[in-house]
């Protein structure tokens, strides 16, 4: 029979790589740093180019407990998420290669409880982090710029930088030695303007990395991942402004849709409630995943599990796994 040769594309661009954390021999307290990007072809097509290393899982924790999650994931954590500290422990122990500390809109927030909060969590593993502000402009400025003072040297990755807010996030990740993490609405067009704003403020493109947002299976995913997938082509194709490494949060947007959160009432062909929803996170997370996200952040103990036994599958081909 005919040797029947793989079609393959010929790409002259490269994902930038970017690492996350700082060691004690580069001025920080991690016990270990995570590197992401490098590729030089679409995710996991090995035969065609270079994916020297798998996409990072983070999960994510939150100053306390949440009172807007469902109890599906309460009862995975368990009495953990009363304390802040031992969350981030579990968390690390679930399988996370990156811890994201998101803090949440509360009285008690403030720069000196941010402070403490962050040391806690920094005293209680030796992963990088990734520290989100509450999703209010004034409130981000203020927690974001005293987080970064407090873990200054430790390379952790500020966010979200958006186009009304990035000025003052950027200016902290300049002053301590952080990343940022750079977050636009689905649009190839605005996350390359955004990098490209964050850049002129004298940020090195080795210390952005792009969040283009998704939405969950069945809530926009599929055009989430069309625009994922625009940038990666972008990179490929020599597009400096695109070739950022790409950080999703399916675990936060899948937990919102309705299949995820709805237990009571709902129609018997829906199935185990719980068995829905972890299945409703990780088919969001994998299929990102497919789509070149480099970092995924998940929340479910099991959907990590099931994303990682993905992944080093797809990655075995190269001999790299997780």
């Amino acid at each position: 029979m005919p040797t029947i040769e793989v079609p393959k594309e010929k790409w002259n661009g490269k994902v930038r790589e970017i690492t996350l954390g700082a060691t004690a021999a580069e001025g920080g307290t991690r016990a270990k740093t995570v590197t992401v990007g490098g590729e030089t072809t679409l995710p996991f097509l090995h035969f065609e180019g270079e994916i020297p290393r798998p996409p990072a899982i983070a999960i994510e924790v939150q100053d306390r407990k949440p009172v807007d999650w469902s109890p599906v994931l309460l009862e995975a954590w368990g009495d953990v998420t009363e304390d802040v500290a031992a969350w981030t422990k579990a968390a690390a122990e679930a399988g996370a290669d990156v811890i994201l500390l998101k803090f949440s809109l509360h009285d008690e927030l403030s720069p000196d409880y941010a402070r403490q909060v962050l040391r806690h969590v920094l005293d209680a593993t030796g992963l990088p982090l990734i520290v989100f502000g509450p999703g209010q402009a004034d409130l981000d400025n203020d927690v974001l710029v005293a987080v970064a003072e407090e873990g200054k040297g430790e390379n952790f990755v500020l966010g979200v930088c958006e186009d009304k807010n990035y000025r003052t996030i950027v200016a902290a990740a300049l002053a301590h030695g952080h990343l940022v993490n750079a977050r636009t609405a689905m649009d190839v067009n605005l996350a390359k303007q955004l990098n490209i704003l964050i850049s002129d403020m004298g940020l090195p493109l080795e210390r952005i990395v792009m969040d283009p947002t998704t939405g969950a299976l069945g809530y926009g995913m599929e055009y989430g991942y069309s625009v994922m997938e625009r940038l990666r082509l972008a990179a490929l194709q020599g597009d400096g402004m695109t070739q950022q490494p790409m950080l999703v949060t399916p675990g936060e947007e899948a937990w919102r849709a309705k299949e995820a959160r709805a237990g009571e009432g709902v129609p018997q062909a829906w199935g185990d409630w719980a068995e829905r929803a972890i299945n409703w996170e990780t088919l969001t997370a994998s299929t990102l995943v497919e789509s070149g996200a480099d970092i995924v952040v998940l929340r479910h103990p099991e959907s990590v599990k099931r994303v990682r036994g993905m992944i080093d599958v797809l990655m075995s081909k190269s001999g790299v796994t997780s």
